[in-house]
This record gives structure tokens, sequence and C-alpha cells, in this order.
């Protein structure tokens, strides 16, 4: 079950180091040889205790992704995307220059593929409204909206999926092996700024990986400092879509 975790512990280069870490209101950040976001869990019990931060080897930083205080585990998913998600990393892993992608947004990508078919997402995101139109539709979350499923579902419902996309904060909480390898019949899409873009996730059974990848730090990080949600997408965050197809 730690595998993937493990080989994306791993794969944080020996060299890099956390020069700056913010726990802000809607994300947490991280800034080393780039800026790496997660979710903040607010709702979590407990305290964060990882002491200092600054000059700390972002590999050792990102290992707290294996902690069951999912406070700790979700410093450690940003010290992972201050390694992978950046400008820089994208353009090694696709063969050119990161540029802006119009369907970056998953479920728009998607649109036209799941018409018809069963598809479930795991986490409850906003704009899901088209996608409900088009398929046959469910919802999983841990905190249930009215109409959604309660996450134990999703050991009856993924497995008669022909799509489940799944957030990334289920890296957080432990629960993304599970959820992979009851979606393996399914066209699987692991999605939300939280979203590690590294080709990794490919060989477990991925499909496409839809995260996000600051290309403007300061006003990223000024955004999230000042509160803002989906206001970093407008203010430094960029979308971002690769497949197993687009890997070289």
């Amino acid at each position: 079950m730690w595998e993937i975790y493990d080989e994306l512990i791993a794969a944080v280069p020996e060299d890099l180091v956390a020069n700056e870490c913010m726990i802000g209101l809607y994300w947490t950040l991280v800034r080393s040889g780039g800026v790496g976001v997660s979710l903040t869990m607010r709702k979590e019990p407990g305290r964060l205790n990882l002491g200092r931060i600054t000059g700390v080897s972002l590999r050792e930083l990102a290992s707290n992704i294996k902690s069951w205080n999912n406070l700790r585990a979700m410093v450690g998913l940003a010290a992972i995307n201050a390694a992978f998600n950046t400008p820089e990393q994208l353009a090694k892993l696709l063969g050119h220059p990161l540029t802006f992608q119009e369907h970056a947004n998953a479920f728009s990508h998607y649109i036209e593929q799941v018409r018809g078919k069963k598809v479930a997402v795991v986490g409850h995101f906003p704009g899901l409204e088209e996608l409900a139109k088009v398929s046959q539709f469910s919802i999983l979350e841990r905190n249930p909206n009215p109409g959604d499923f309660p996450d134990p579902a999703c050991e009856y419902l993924l497995g008669e999926q022909d799509f489940v996309f799944i957030t990334a904060t289920s890296l957080i909480n432990k629960t993304l092996p599970r959820l992979l390898e009851l979606s393996r019949g399914a066209v699987t899409v692991l999605v939300g700024p939280s979203t590690p873009l590294s080709p990794i996730f490919f060989k477990y059974g991925v499909e496409t990986l839809a995260g996000l990848v600051v290309v403007e730090p300061s006003g990223f990080w000024r955004t999230v400092q000042e509160g803002g949600r989906m206001e970093i997408f407008n203010n430094g965050g960029q979308m971002v879509r690769i497949s197993r197809n687009d890997v070289l």
C-alpha cells in the first residue's frame, strides 16, 4: 500500500531544501525549486508539530506524506509538489515548454467521452453540473452533501464505473491505493490542485493527471496569504493536464 508514497518521496531530488512554508486558509504552500500546493485540511483534529520547516531537506519534508496526522501529510504533499509541479519539470516531462492548455480542466476535457457512461467523482468539486447532465453520475464524499454518497460506498460503486475522477487529497488520508484498486476497470483521473504531476501514477492505473503549476509565484503566494480560494487560478496558478500518452 505504501509503494506509491515511497516512489514519490524517493523521486524528490536530494539537493532541494524547503525555503518557505505557509499554512493558508484554503491552501498549504511549500517553496523550494518551485511552489508546491496542497489543500489545507482545516477540519482535521490535532496539531502540526513539524518544528522548523525552512532549511529542511525537501525529501525529508515530503516523507510526512506517510504520516497518519493529516496536517503533517498535507505539508508533505505540498513538498512533493514543490519538486514536481514546476514549469521546468513539466517541460522535461513533456519535451516542450509549458504552454496554456485550453481544456486543462479534466472535467471539461472528458465531457464528450463520458456522455452516456457511468461516472463517479471521489470528492465534491465545484462545477460538476455539466458532467452530471450527460452521464450516469455519482459523487462520493467524506462529508456528503445532499445527493452525494458517503465515501464507504466506493467499495460498492467504483467497480461498476466507466470513468472515475479521484481527488488528490486521497493521498493525504491514505485512501488512494484502495481507490485505484477498486477503479482498475475504469478510465481513472487524479484531479485537483494537490495532484503531483508525476508519471509514477501511470504505473498504478491512472490515465490522466489534472493538477496545478504555479507560474507566477509572488502573485500566487500573496493570493493564498490573503485567503484566496478559487482566485489562485487567476493569480499565478495554471491548470495543467497530462495523460500517459503525453509523456516522453
